[in-house]
């Protein structure tokens, strides 16, 4: 790939010392489109980090980009795990400081792109080594969720584990579940585990990471619109397909937005037209959430608007010029 960035007239003598982009924002806010055109301009690929687009399989609700708008551009971890495994955050961060190495010995430029900033956080802050998932006990919380409510876990992590629940969210489900499993499965807290983590990677003080904050009304409207079309797209039957298959409804799959509803349309627990009408009203809130997940982070750099806005990659570019 031709690296079209000037990176010698910004100073950089190594490898070591170029920057690592990481673009990310709510929901359809327009992040690929922003990363490709970034990794266009300096010589980058992409190396996906939503919790969703890594499994194969799972396509329709999961906004993975197509080859159009890949534009040439390589792509990273995505359509990678299988649906029936209960991939972690650990899991993502192990592969993707392997691939970031990988994109790095080919003199690229590795340009994170996703929403999920809690897999983005356990890359820069390595996470200790949690149990493996159990299953039964974490759908036993969800289910609790679902008829108590989320304030009702944290109310319980609170007397397991105070620490953490000081630290989480009431409405943070599913953080609040991973320190509740955590507590059940090992007898031991979350927030004295946590203590115990790995080495920072060499790369993470490389990182810039940028966020995007397009006007909430147009966001929530295209959210809409994405979702109504997910539906007439056939969303219900891929879900049928996937279920057939043997995919729980359980997993971490098809418990992610835009499948979860379905599956209980499916289940006779709603109707069709609650499933969407929920669904709808599911992802604004998550949209929300990865916001404010983004305001609790330090070192981030605010971009006013969609990934779209051709202005952004020469933000971006001089932002690498003031710090080199």
């Amino acid at each position: 790939m031709t690296n079209n960035f000037p990176f010698n007239n910004l100073q950089f003598d190594s490898m070591t010392e170029r920057p690592i982009y990481a673009i990310s924002g709510p929901t359809a806010s327009g992040k690929t489109a922003l990363g490709v055109a970034l990794a266009k301009r300096v010589g980058g690929e992409v190396v996906n980090f939503d919790s969703v687009q890594i499994y194969r399989e799972i396509e329709i609700a999961t906004a993975k980009p197509s080859s159009a708008e890949m534009q040439g551009i390589p792509h990273h971890l995505i359509s990678y795990v299988d649906p029936r495994t209960n991939y972690t955050a650990a899991d993502w961060a192990r592969d993707a400081a392997a691939k970031i190495a990988e994109v790095e010995a080919r003199r690229n430029v590795p340009i994170l792109v996703g929403g999920t900033g809690f897999y983005l956080r356990t890359l820069m802050r390595p996470l200790f080594a949690s149990p493996p998932t159990d299953a039964a006990l974490r759908q036993k919380l969800r289910d609790l969720k679902e008829t108590k409510g989320s304030e009702y876990l944290h109310r319980i992590l609170k007397r397991v584990d105070p620490d953490s629940a000081r630290n989480l969210f009431p409405r943070d489900h599913v953080r609040v579940i991973r320190a509740l499993e955590v507590f059940f499965q090992t007898g031991e807290r979350l927030s004295v585990r946590q203590q115990e983590r790995e080495a920072v990677p060499e790369f993470v003080s490389r990182i810039e990471v940028f966020v995007l904050e397009p006007p909430r009304h147009v966001l929530y409207e295209i959210i809409d619109r994405r979702t109504e079309q997910h539906f007439r797209k056939g969303l219900v039957d891929e879900v049928m397909r996937l279920r057939d298959s043997g995919i729980a409804d359980s997993t971490n799959a098809l418990g992610s937005h835009g499948y979860r509803r379905v599956c209980e349309y499916l289940r006779g627990e709603r109707t069709l037209a609650s499933a969407l009408d929920k669904t709808r009203q599911d992802i604004r809130n998550y949209a929300k959430r990865q916001l404010t997940w983004f305001r609790g982070e330090e070192n981030i750099t605010w971009l006013a608007g969609f990934g779209s806005d051709e202005r952004f990659v020469a933000e971006i570019v001089s932002n690498a010029a003031e710090k080199a």
